[in-house]
């Protein structure tokens, strides 16, 4: 049967209650989690003595008696169903055969996977958790017959049927560690379901905290970090780290530190400094061993080696791979990127490649309504409120008896710039409307720059819009115009199809005994009434038309309550329909310029574009001499036909 993937999360949906709960856990965990509670110091507490001096719930020293070790990274899945599915089944495959500098070869599945975080967009809730990350990774590899998914592991690791210790157990495990989407709800989530439960599909889960530390073949480590929505390890994780540096990681030995985030990036993108202990526990702790970091987060693929160097270097390899299932990201914002803790680095690797990723960006001006069609209830909601006190325009005759196009383009423009002026000068819901547009386009605008470039930028983002908004308005306005000037609306009064249809009924369906006065009564005049509005809903032009040359005559004062409503519902059905197009053209147009020229809203320009393609994962291979062999092997298009024979995949490359 055809899995039932659920589709890339609309993150411009304006509609979707997820992306209403991620906006609630996001405030609700910053406000509560960061500083206040941390469910990092509770696992630390949670310790008893035994435990703390075997460290049993938090290294994992079972793989180093190996001769050899496959083993994988990715991160960032549990977006898409086709593309998280699309990695897991290559991640499941016994074995993958690519072509490396001409010759084939055969890479094995790894032994151990390792995830780097945000398991589930667009937040950790028990259905993302099960529908985006485990029904994927299910569907690649299943779990055994005998495992239950609601079955709750008491006390881990709970080893197969069989097996007397991990030692001897030659399965695929997974090791996790969360991201700060997996944070939202303070890591309840990833505690049940990562931390509680024992299989990931076929993939078994021996893991016990949100960080680990474990023991390789050859004198090699991994240190999985746990940055929470600090953007740091906390103290008592620091000391574990800090103790295993000194007293288990040998003087020759290797390590590689796994964060979600990737600070080397995103601190020069942001002009920051984070990762502080991070750093601390790097450079006076690893002092050196440190020969690998790699992070998701970012949705793409890039990797940077140190250029020799007489100082000293933390780290050797730099490493980015977050594209496990979720949106791409760019890759040529980050392309002047190369120093990092005093090391100079160079790219060796970028997909997709700096030229590919500017490109995509365009999609945003041809597609961004296609692939964000859920925007346009907002966006045209918007429109309506920055030009809501501009109905009805009364005095369009000047441009209509202008002789040439020319002074009729003059006339059109000076009418949109007395437009502007009176939303400043005397309307209070227009403007309003737009300071608000105002002040969300201003913080909109990222950080990293100057509160006058951000200003800037802001001020022309709504302008374009209130411009665009107001000529909309008039052309509208326009074409009513015309349409009553040529006898074509306004011609019958508000309620035509009904005094048709009374006429018509009257005609052909005589009522001799009265039925239908009697009705009239009985109802309290609902019938006919309901009827007569019902079909003044099918006749939206003509009460518009009508409304307006009213409210022309004898002004806002001279009509009904309920009259002015049915005018303004008539215009923004009309307006609506004419405005959502044009917000979405001026919205993807402004991210694909600030994208493209400025280098900024790298998260906003491409989660708009919601791309499944361009996935990939990371296969290392520790070798019986001690070297560590590392390929990403990627796939340019995501499939979303299955089928239970044959499962074919294009590999972009493999590098070493």
């Amino acid at each position: 049967m055809k899995p039932d993937f659920l589709d890339m999360v609309p993150w411009y949906s304006g509609t979707s209650a997820d992306l209403f709960k991620t906006a609630f856990d996001l405030m609700v965990s910053v406000t509560l989690f960061v500083g206040r509670f941390d469910m990092r110091m509770m696992q630390a507490a949670m310790k008893s003595t035994t435990d703390e001096t075997r460290n049993d719930d938090v290294l994992y020293d079972y793989f180093n008696e190996r001769e050899d070790l496959w083993f994988d990274f990715v991160a960032d899945t549990g977006d898409g169903g086709n593309s998280s599915y699309t990695v897991a089944r290559l991640l499941a495959q016994p074995s993958i055969q690519t072509v490396i500098g001409g010759s084939m070869h055969t890479l094995p599945r790894g032994n151990l996977l390792v995830i780097g975080g945000d398991l589930a967009y667009p937040n950790p809730s028990s259905f993302t958790y099960e529908r985006r990350f485990f029904g994927p990774f299910e569907y690649a590899m299943q779990p055994p017959r005998w495992y239950k998914a609601e079955h709750i592991a008491v006390d881990k690791p709970e080893v197969p049927p069989g097996v007397s210790k991990m030692k001897k157990y030659d399965g695929p495990q997974c090791f996790i560690i969360p991201g700060n989407h997996d944070w939202f709800d303070g890591l309840n989530t990833f505690m049940r379901y990562i931390c509680h439960k024992s299989w990931l599909g076929g993939w078994f889960l021996p893991q016990r905290k949100s960080y680990f530390a474990l023991q390789l073949p050859k004198g090699w480590w991994i240190f999985g970090l746990d940055l929470a929505l600090h953007g740091d390890i906390d103290v008592y994780q620091f000391k574990f780290f800090a103790e295993l540096c000194r007293n288990k990681v040998g003087e020759n030995d290797s390590v590689i530190i796994v964060t979600h985030e990737p600070n080397w990036l995103l601190d020069w993108y942001w002009k920051e400094t984070t990762g502080k202990n991070v750093s601390h526990l790097i450079q006076d702790y690893l002092n050196g061993r440190c020969k690998l970091r790699m992070a998701g987060d970012l949705h793409h693929f890039m990797r940077h080696s140190a250029t020799p160097s007489d100082k000293p270097t933390f780290v050797e390899h730099l490493l980015v791979n977050g594209c496990g299932g979720a949106f791409l990201h760019p890759t040529h914002v980050f392309k002047n990127f190369e120093r990092f803790s005093g090391t100079t680095y160079e790219c060796k690797a970028a997909y997709p490649s700096y030229e590919e990723s500017s490109g995509i960006a365009l999609g945003n001006i041809l597609k961004f309504r296609k692939k964000n069609w859920q925007f346009d209830i907002i966006g045209g909601f918007i429109y309506f409120i920055l030009v809501f006190s501009m109905f009805p325009q009364c005095n369009l005759v000047h441009i209509l008896n202008e002789e040439t196009w020319s002074g009729r383009l003059q006339s059109f423009s000076s009418t949109i710039w007395n437009a502007l002026l009176f939303i400043f000068e005397h309307s209070y819901v227009s403007s309003v409307g737009s300071l608000t547009l105002l002040m969300a386009s201003y913080s909109f605008v990222p950080s990293k720059l100057t509160r006058k470039k951000r200003a800037i930028i802001g001020s022309l983002h709504v302008l374009a819009h209130l411009t665009a908004a107001l000529v909309l308005m008039l052309l509208m306005e326009l074409g009513i115009e015309i349409c009553i000037r040529n006898h074509l609306l306004a011609t019958s009064g508000y309620h035509p199809l009904y005094d048709w249809y009374r006429s018509m009924e009257s005609e052909h369906f005589p009522d001799p005994t009265g039925l239908r006065t009697r009705l009239e009564q009985w109802t309290l005049g609902l019938y006919p009434a309901c009827i007569k509005y019902l079909m003044s809903a099918f006749d939206v032009p003509e009460v518009m038309a009508v409304t307006r040359i009213n409210i022309c005559k004898n002004g806002m004062m001279s009509l009904s309550r309920s009259v002015l409503i049915m005018y303004y519902t008539s215009v923004f059905i009309y307006f609506w329909i004419f405005s959502t197009p044009v917000v979405s053209l001026i919205f993807g147009s402004y991210l694909y310029i600030c994208i493209n020229w400025f280098h900024i809203h790298f998260d906003e320009a491409f989660s708009s574009l919601r791309i499944a393609n361009y996935k990939s994962f990371t296969r290392f291979h520790i070798k019986k001499d001690g070297d560590l062999e590392i390929f990403t092997l990627a796939v340019d298009k995501v499939t979303s036909k299955y089928s239970t024979c044959s499962h074919s995949h294009l590999f972009r490359s493999a590098l070493h």
